[in-house]
């Protein structure tokens, strides 16, 4: 990290013991590791604390990936666009407003309702669990029985 080599540190601690005196050197040591001590406390929550706000920011970044998958699943859109093309396809043509010459007021084109879906879902509990299944005959079997 400093890069200090065996021969500086020798000198440093010479030039110590000749400053400090051999009696307070010890006390010395004792603070310089305290210091030491608290700065990598301080290194360390700071790391940490960084590492937290990546984490955090990665987390957010996945969620709003995620989002952005669920709204622009090409399946729903297919589906969507599917439904729409029915309802266009099976929706009356709107008619023009006609007066009534009994009523004298306007009347208006009713509004069709959305045509039920091809599928039509039926409850779990309609299902019969005791019924037989029965599998579409295949291609090439002749049907056999009343």
């Amino acid at each position: 990290m400093f890069d200090i080599g065996w021969s500086e540190l020798l000198l440093v601690l010479v030039v110590a013991l000749v400053v400090v005196g051999p009696k307070d050197l010890p006390r010395l040591i004792r603070m310089v590791g305290r210091w030491v001590g608290k700065a990598r406390r301080m290194a360390d929550q700071f790391r940490a604390g960084f590492d937290e706000l990546t984490r955090e920011t990665e987390l957010d970044e996945l969620r709003r990936e995620i989002s952005a998958l669920r709204g622009h699943n090409p399946v729903t859109r297919f589906q969507d666009e599917f439904n729409r093309s029915i309802l266009r396809a099976g929706a009356p043509a709107a008619t023009p407003a006609t007066e009534s010459p009994s009523a004298g007021a306007s009347e208006t084109a009713a509004v069709a309702e959305p045509a039920p879906p091809l599928v039509a879902e039926t409850p779990a509990a309609a299902v019969e669990p005791d019924a037989p299944r029965r599998d579409p005959p295949s291609a090439g079997a002749t049907p056999t029985g009343p």
